[in-house]
């Protein structure tokens, strides 16, 4: 691929109309005109560039398409701002950011905000364009201020049936259609009333407000265990909360959950960013099953699960910055496996309940250093007329980070 320049404009529901003089001359001066068919329609018949519509799917074709008109002027069409969930993002990763002119339009969210009268600092804004919608879940809050770039005219539907779902049914829709257009539209209501079809082109804010009794989780590692459909295999509450503090998420990071049982770590992971990645490894189908449900329910859709024992699953694995192991310590090369898989700066936790598993961490904390910790929780139970305490089983805790050298 060579070094062509790429520009990248940004356009509004409005078309040509509500594009700036400097926009309409890099696309009066293309050759080569990419796009979305709505996009493309939107251009003057005096925009004499050849045009070209999107191949599907889309990501894996871009490269060939970009050497394919190398060496000519060629202009990507993006709606509203193309680095905000937009091609732009996707074209500086494969082509590079210094091939990139980006001429920029309002996004839909800033166009959403200016509408509502919603400070952008206090929205969080998601996206179901390609993406799960579960992952919705995970930013319910009582107060929450939501956009949610819709994916199609059955978004806003999905969205509310979700949400009624999820114990959210009073939550306050607001669907922003054709925004910048002269027809622009809004449309109000709540998610469990919500009825109708919406234009294709749309944004949906949302203002949640829970059901009366609806369960509200907390931020912090440490979920109910209870919030996780399970056989026994999970790692519990407070001990989980220990290990999530040991594990250390930083954004962006990607772990592996090895022996995952439940999914809890890896889902927790997960939760404390949302650039945060976990991949699952459990052997058991049933329990893999578990793991995605799991996932979807706390809205973490986006966790990958690998069924398969280990060390063989991890074999074709991206590797991870960080590695949980908590099941399969006493199986030959698993926790070698792991140690190897991880690059300098890379960091490993182990749990370990029984004598055997223990005795593994012991070898390696004296092959390697790193840190041992005993957790042992004991808990408040019914005896006779009163109360005392009844331990759990003890928890050893290995902690590792490899040499980062220079």
């Amino acid at each position: 691929m060579g070094d062509a320049p790429l520009t990248v404009v940004g356009l509004g529901a409005d078309g040509w109309a509500g594009l700036p003089e400097p926009s309409r001359a890099a696309l009066h001066d293309a050759e080569v005109l990419l796009g979305g068919p709505r996009q493309l329609d939107l251009l003057p018949d005096d925009v004499t560039g050849e045009r070209r519509a999107w191949p599907s799917p889309l990501v894996p074709a871009l490269p060939g398409l970009l050497e394919e008109y190398d060496g000519r002027r060629v202009a990507v069409l993006a709606s509203g701002d193309p680095m905000f969930f937009g091609i732009g993002a996707t074209l500086a990763r494969i082509a590079g950011p210094e091939r990139l002119r980006v001429l920029t339009h309002p996004s839909s969210a800033a166009l959403a905000c200016a509408r509502l009268g919603w400070g952008s600092e206090h929205v969080t804004v998601l996206s179901v364009v390609g993406r799960p919608l579960d992952a919705l879940r995970r930013a319910l809050a009582p107060g929450a201020r939501l956009l949610v770039l819709s994916a199609g005219a059955g978004s806003p539907s999905q969205i509310a049936a979700l949400l009624d779902d999820a114990g959210w049914g009073p939550s306050r829709m607001t669907v922003l259609e054709r925004l910048g257009a002269a027809d622009e539209r809004v449309v109000t209501g709540t998610a469990a009333g919500w009825r109708g079809e919406s234009d294709a082109l749309n944004v949906v804010a949302v203002e949640a407000v829970p059901e009366r009794g609806t369960r509200l989780l907390g931020e912090t590692p440490g979920l109910p265990d209870d919030a996780y459909v399970h056989d026994g295999q999970l790692t519990k509450r407070d001990v989980r909360a220990v290990t999530l503090a040991h594990l250390a998420p930083r954004p962006g990071e990607l772990l592996w959950d090895v022996g995952a049982g439940s999914g809890s770590i890896g889902i927790e992971w997960m939760r404390a960013d949302r650039t945060c990645r976990a991949v699952a490894v459990e052997s058991r189908p049933e329990r893999a099953e578990r793991i995605a449900a799991n996932a979807a329910a706390l809205g973490v859709p986006g966790l990958k699960v690998v069924v398969g024992p280990a060390p063989d699953a991890l074999a074709d694995l991206e590797r991870p910055d960080v590695v949980f192991v908590g099941g399969g310590l006493t199986r030959a090369g698993v926790l070698d496996a792991c140690l190897d898989a991880l690059g300098p700066g890379g960091r490993i936790v182990a749990n370990a309940v029984t004598v055997q598993s223990e005795a593994a961490l012991a070898a390696a904390h004296a092959a390697h250093g790193g840190e041992l910790v005993r957790v042992q929780v004991s808990r408040a139970e019914p005896v006779g007329g009163f109360h005392g305490w009844r331990p759990a089983m003890p928890v050893t805790i290995w902690t590792y980070e490899k040499e980062n050298l220079p």
